[in-house]
């Protein structure tokens, strides 16, 4: 189970950096909630923020990523040095991303998607 997490987590991240709506959307679940340094918001938004070019992916790096499973909830906290262009200006942050997993029908979705800043 640990490797279907990892994997979907892969599709996931994998989409966000390719701006591709139909493999961020295959990922997760409509009502699935992201949280950034400055917005909270839901899918569409969080595709918008790729797709308009808000955000643009310029490096990622995983420096690892940790599969739990609770029953039918999975997490994966994934800690990444992540570089985008915000407004067209370059930031590097390293990050502790929480990926939150439902399994819905038989099925993993992601339900949230939570960054938080790493200061050290």
């Amino acid at each position: 189970m640990k490797e279907k997490l990892l994997e979907l987590s892969e599709k996931f991240w994998n989409a966000m950096e390719h701006s591709d709506e139909a493999g961020m959307r295959a990922v997760a679940d409509p009502q699935c909630n992201f949280v950034h340094i400055g917005v909270t918001c839901k899918l569409d938004k969080e595709i918008e923020f790729y797709t308009s070019g808000a955000f643009q992916p310029t490096e990622l790096v995983f420096n690892s990523k940790d599969p739990q499973i609770f029953g039918d909830t999975g997490i994966v906290i994934t800690d990444c040095n992540y570089g985008l262009l915000l407004g067209g200006k370059p930031t590097t942050h390293h990050f502790a991303v929480t990926e939150v997993y439902s399994k819905m029908n038989g099925e993993w979705k992601l339900v949230s998607f939570t960054f938080t800043a790493l200061v050290y």
